[in-house]
């Protein structure tokens, strides 16, 4: 028979020289767990010694991790690199909300185009994506509007995919938007249908309905996936070389190594800030995940009362994610 972590035995009682008697309190003894213990003991020592050795290494030239870590070209292209993060995104959201709304209309010619885009910009990398919006303006070097075969009404240069970082944002967000999508759509179903059947009986129509009652309750579920989606979004940043763009954060990083013949520093360098910048996107999501998931859990009981001694008090699970999610 296995015991409970907290295995509860019966103890010799001091006074009468036998057991505990039926009203006196059981005594909780913890397990012990060498082996456990034993393997926690050994990561620690490995990962002592991993840091040893790498700080001896001059391979890694940590003089030069220190010199161009607050360089001032490496600071300007995380700042770079953090804007693409926050513009990117923002478009994702707002298009990811409109194909999922799509892709729940019951228009089937609606449903469809949601579905396509869906089908082509989840299927296909995020890197020939954005080699292939590097490469548009060359494709289109101008914009026309008019009836086929015939002089166009209005011609417009393609001025937009000219730059390089507005066609790097554009080509995240839209990649990005797939996947949004299909976040926004889980939380518009896991809204009970009750709440539509409602929304109809008022004679709300279904814009209405999904503005008003749906979207709002479904935040809860949309909200703290999106935090991974913020993070994985930073570290796509650093595909835009193939647009070429090369004012972000690894680009300036990798055009400095190629001068200097220090790729390990520059690389070092680049993942510190990637690091800082995902550890403060990490706690932003533990706090939103955790306000979020509020009302979630059991409540804890409170303790027995004297009219029931034997009642047992009710443990709570904990609300949220205390790791802060996968990201």
């Amino acid at each position: 028979m296995t015991l409970p972590k907290h295995a509860a035995v019966a103890r010799p009682s001091p006074a009468t020289g036998g057991t505990q008697a039926q009203g006196d309190a059981i005594v909780a003894v913890p397990l012990r767990h060498p082996w456990r213990i034993s393997i926690a003991v050994v990561l620690v020592f490995l990962l002592a010694l991993f840091i040893v050795d790498a700080s001896q290494r001059p391979d890694y030239g940590w003089a030069e991790v220190g010199k161009y870590l607050f360089d001032r070209r490496i600071s300007q292209a995380a700042w770079v690199t953090l804007t693409l993060t926050i513009y990117a995104m923002f478009g994702a959201i707002v298009l990811g909300l409109l194909l999922a709304i799509m892709r729940l209309s019951p228009n089937p010619v609606v449903k469809s185009i949601a579905w396509l885009y869906l089908w082509i910009f989840r299927g296909t990398p995020v890197y020939v994506q954005l080699v292939f919006w590097g490469i548009v303006a060359l494709i289109y070097p101008v914009f026309t509007i008019g009836i086929p075969f015939m002089t166009p009404w209005i011609t417009i240069p393609n001025d937009v995919f000219t730059n390089l970082f507005i066609t790097a944002v554009i080509g995240l967000a839209l990649n990005e938007a797939a996947y949004m999508s299909e976040i926004v759509r889980a939380g518009l179903l896991s809204v009970d249908e009750g709440q539509e059947e409602a929304s109809t009986a008022l004679a709300m129509s279904w814009g209405q309905t999904m503005r008003y009652v749906v979207i709002p309750q479904a935040m809860k579920i949309i909200i703290p996936p999106t935090g991974n989606e913020v993070i994985s979004m930073l570290k796509t940043t650093s595909l835009v070389a193939a647009i070429p763009l090369s004012i972000d954060l690894y680009g300036v990083s990798r055009g400095i190594s190629a001068v200097t013949f220090t790729p390990v520093p520059l690389l070092i360098v680049a993942s510190i800030w990637y690091l800082l910048f995902t550890s403060v996107l990490m706690v932003g999501q533990h706090f939103i995940e955790k306000r979020f998931s509020r009302g979630t859990g059991r409540r804890q009981a409170g303790p027995a009362s004297e009219s029931d001694p034997g009642a047992a008090a009710v443990t709570a699970a904990p609300t949220g994610n205390d790791l802060g999610g996968k990201g």
